[in-house]
């Protein structure tokens, strides 16, 4: 199985500072998440390979990878569906999310559950929960359990803005803001809310706007820009640890292509692709870290053609990996004692 590496970017001159090793650790993930949300999308999901429906974050891999960085590697994650480079930074292979998509034994649900539906609570990692709004009272309540233990652990989940207009989004940070939980809350707003825009399903300006209302702090940020999320998220982090409740990170993106694999998105203006697609999150930050020469345009052409290979290693891993045996349908569907 390929695994994600780090020393293609690894300098030997002076720009070795904080912020330069955190922006290739950045750009090794987020492109990482592209490659293989591109292959699960347009390779193997068009080739009848993987059941059920493919939904990606491009254009939004900034948001995973900030908040990634941000996090201790004990905190606990709630990704969307939309925050794949989560699962990478934690250790979970290439491979393993190939062969979890293709219903094989060597994904995460061994092949009893397709796709996004995954999860790893050994290395913090909580599968997801497709109404994505019901993600936050059940990290309120694991963030509460952490601070009823006496741990100095957070917990930070993900969701989109249309999970802002629903009542579980709402009911559970009124909870967590009540008991003070350590939670750290990333709003990918992305505009649209499947084929809802922002401005049909809410009258504020911002989703930061409705923090006030629950006695908590917010703040917006530039969803396309891992290393102010990364700023944001240490913000939101240091508040939860502290003791002092919820925090709210609105991540201010654009969803660059349709809901679904299945939804070409016809009913998104075509000049907010074009003017987005001048933001992507990956292409701004190589020509930053070219112009602070915290690598070269060698070096990251180098980057990418290496995740290229080792993502063609993992998807041959992947289907090389058996399909379930039926006669283990039955296991771990119940607990067993003794």
């Amino acid at each position: 199985m390929a695994a994600v590496k780090l020393e293609a970017l690894t300098r030997h001159d002076a720009s070795q500072s904080p912020e330069a090793d955190l922006a290739r650790k950045a750009l090794t993930y987020m492109t990482m998440m592209r490659e293989v949300e591109e292959r699960i999308e347009r390779r193997l999901y068009r080739q009848g390979k993987v059941l059920g429906g493919v939904y990606v974050g491009r254009g939004q891999e900034a948001i995973p990878v900030g908040a990634g960085l941000a996090a201790r590697p004990d905190d606990v994650l709630f990704p969307s569906h939309r925050d794949l480079a989560l699962y990478l930074m934690r250790g979970v292979t290439p491979g393993q999310i190939f062969a979890q998509y293709m219903g094989r034994v060597g994904g995460l649900t061994r092949g009893r559950d397709g796709n996004m539906h995954m999860g790893d609570l050994s290395k913090g990692l909580v599968a997801i929960i497709s109404a994505m709004a019901a993600s936050v009272p059940v990290a309120a309540g694991a963030a509460m359990a952490l601070k009823y233990q006496g741990r100095d652990q957070i917990v930070m989940v993900f969701f989109g803005d249309g999970a802002t207009s629903r009542g579980d989004w709402h009911e559970g940070i009124n909870l967590a803001a009540v008991q003070k939980a350590p939670l750290v809350l990333f709003c990918n707003n992305n505009q649209y809310a499947y084929s809802t825009p922002l401005d049909k399903q809410m009258a504020c300006a911002n989703v930061a706007d409705r923090a006030p209302g629950y006695g908590i702090p917010a703040e917006i940020v530039d969803g396309n820009d891992p290393l102010a999320i990364y700023e944001a998220g240490r913000r939101g982090a240091d508040h939860a640890r502290m003791g002092l409740g919820p925090y709210l990170i609105e991540c201010k993106t654009f969803r660059m292509t349709g809901h679904s694999a299945h939804d070409p998105a016809d009913y998104v203006p075509k000049q907010l692709f074009e003017e987005w697609s001048q933001q992507c999150p990956i292409v701004r930050l190589e020509k930053r870290m070219i112009e602070e020469g915290w690598a070269t345009s060698q070096e990251i052409a180098q980057l990418h053609e290496r995740i290229r290979l080792e993502t063609d290693q993992a998807i041959e891993w992947a289907e090389q990996s058996p399909y379930p045996d039926p006669s283990t349908l039955e296991l771990d569907v119940y607990e067993t004692k003794g």
